[in-house]
C-alpha cells in the first residue's frame, strides 16, 4: 500500500459539493490514486475504483463478478453505525445484473430483440406521443407543480408499463415499493420487504400472461417455457425497476441541472438539434446511478495495482465520468460536448439493455418540456430542492416549477 495516500476508512459518497457535483474526497481518491484500497465500515478490506479507464477495463473484465452469492459483502459505504452484512446474498432468480456469463447470457439473450435499436425507432414516436400528452395534462394544471410527479416520473412509467404488459392503474404499487426498495439506509429486513411485495404482485402478473398471454414483452418471455416462473417475476422486477427509475430521476435532475445553468438551457431552446448530444453530457454529468459492488474472482492487473482474489471491489461511475483524464473540464456541463462514452449506461457484458429506450424517453422528454414551456422556472429557491442524497439512484424527491400564462 502506498504511504503517501490515505486509505479511505469507507466511502464518502454524498454529494456534499453541491447538487451536480461528485462528493469532494471521492474527486481527491480519483486525483491520488485511482484504484485504491479501502477499509469497509465493519473493517475488512477491498478497492475501490475511480479513474475512467480502469473503470472500464473493470467493466468489460468479468473476472470482476458481478454475483452477489460468492463473497461481495453489502455494506453501508458511509455509515458506520449502520448493520452491515456480512454474508453473501442468495443468487435471485432471473436477476440477470447479479449473475455471470453463461447464466447471465442465457437469460439476456432472450431479451436482445426486445430492445434493438431498430425495435425502439418503431416505438420513438410513440414514445413521443405519450410525453406529448402528459405535457397536455400538466399545462392543465394552475403552476407551480411538482415536475417529478407530473411529468417525470409518469412518463417512463407509461412506457415501461405498455412494453412490459403492466396495468398503468398498478403504478402506485410499484413506484411505492420500488422507492422504499431503493433506500439507502435502511435494514435488510425493510429492503427485503419492499422487494416482496414486488415480487409478489409481479408473480401473479406473469403467472396469468403464462396462462393467456398477450402482446407484450412479458407475454413473450412467459411462451419460453424454459423459464421459471421464479425467473420471469426476477426479470421483471429487473426491468420495471430500472426501466422507470432511472429515466424519471435524469427527467427530472437534468431539467434542474438546465434551469440552474440558463446559458445552456438558451441554447438548447434555440437550437433543438443539439437536444441528443445534451442528453449524452447530461447523463454523464450528472451520473444517477454510481455505486457498483464486483468480486475479484482472480488475482487482476488494474491501474498498475494487483487486486487480490477474493476481493470487494467498489466501482464509482461518477468519479470515472467526471475524469479529466477522459473529459476535458469534466465539472462543467456543456451541451455541445460530445459525451459519447460516458459510463453511466455501464460498460461491457452488462452495458444498460435498455440504454436506448431511455435516451428516447430522454430525448422527447426534454424537447417536449423546453418548447412546451418556454418560461419554465424553478418555483422556489434551488438550495430548498430535496436531493435524493437518501436513495441508490440520485436525483430529486419534487421539483416544484412554474411558469407565466403565455405558456399555456
Amino acid at each position: 500500500m502506498s504511504q503517501t495516500v490515505p486509505v479511505p476508512q469507507g466511502l464518502p459518497m454524498r454529494r456534499n459539493a453541491g447538487p451536480f457535483d461528485p462528493p469532494r474526497e471521492i474527486t481527491r481518491l480519483r486525483e491520488a490514486r485511482p484504484v485504491s484500497p479501502m477499509v469497509f465500515p465493519d473493517g475488512h478490506e477491498g478497492w475501490v475504483v475511480t479513474g475512467y479507464y480502469a473503470v472500464r477495463q473493470l467493466m468489460a473484465d468479468t473476472r470482476f463478478s458481478s454475483r452477489q452469492d460468492i463473497g461481495i459483502v453489502h455494506v453501508p459505504y458511509e455509515t458506520p453505525g449502520m448493520p452491515v452484512a456480512t454474508e453473501p446474498s442468495p443468487q435471485i432468480p432471473g436477476l440477470f445484473i447479479a449473475m455471470d456469463p453463461p447464466d447471465h447470457t442465457r437469460l439476456r439473450r432472450k431479451l436482445i430483440g426486445a430492445f434493438t435499436v431498430k425495435r425502439m425507432k418503431q416505438l420513438e414516436e410513440h414514445i413521443i406521443d405519450i410525453a406529448e400528452r402528459q405535457l397536455d395534462e400538466m399545462a392543465r394544471l394552475t403552476p407551480p407543480v411538482d415536475l417529478v410527479a407530473e411529468f417525470a416520473l409518469p412518463v417512463p412509467s407509461l412506457v415501461i408499463c405498455e412494453l412490459l404488459g403492466v396495468p398503468y392503474a398498478d403504478r402506485e404499487t410499484f413506484q411505492g415499493n420500488s422507492a422504499k426498495f431503493l433506500v439507502k439506509d435502511q435494514t435488510l429486513e425493510e429492503k427485503m420487504a419492499a422487494y416482496g411485495a414486488m415480487t409478489t404482485y409481479l408473480a401473479e402478473l406473469v403467472t396469468r400472461k403464462r396462462a393467456e398471454p398477450g402482446d407484450d414483452l412479458l407475454s413473450d418471455l412467459a411462451r419460453h417455457d424454459d423459464l421459471t416462473i421464479e425467473e420471469l417475476i426476477g426479470i421483471a422486477f429487473l426491468l420495471l425497476l430500472a426501466g422507470h427509475e432511472t429515466t424519471a430521476n435524469m427527467l427530472a435532475l437534468g431539467t434542474f441541472a438546465l434551469l440552474e445553468h440558463p446559458e445552456q438551457l438558451a441554447e438548447l431552446r434555440a437550437d433543438p438539434d443539439l437536444i441528443p448530444d445534451a442528453v449524452e453530457e447530461l447523463m454523464r454529468y450528472l451520473s444517477v446511478t454510481d455505486i457498483f459492488y464486483r468480486y475479484a474472482t482472480d488475482d487482476i492487473e488494474l491501474g498498475g495495482e494487483t487486486i487480490g482474489k477474493g476481493s470487494t471491489v467498489v466501482v464509482s461511475l461518477l468519479a470515472a465520468n467526471r475524469d479529466p483524464q477522459r473529459f476535458d473540464n469534466p465539472d462543467t456541463l456543456d451541451i455541445h460536448r460530445k459525451a459519447r462514452g460516458h459510463l453511466s449506461f455501464g460498460h461491457g457484458v452488462h452495458q444498460c439493455l435498455g440504454q436506448q429506450l431511455a435516451r428516447i424517453e430522454m430525448r422527447a422528454g426534454f424537447d417536449g418540456l423546453l418548447r412546451r414551456f418556454p418560461t419554465l422556472e424553478l418555483a422556489i429557491p434551488a438550495d430548498e430542492v430535496r436531493l435524493r442524497t437518501d436513495m441508490n439512484i440520485y436525483g430529486v424527491h419534487e421539483l416544484p416549477v412554474t411558469w407565466t400564462e403565455a405558456d399555456r
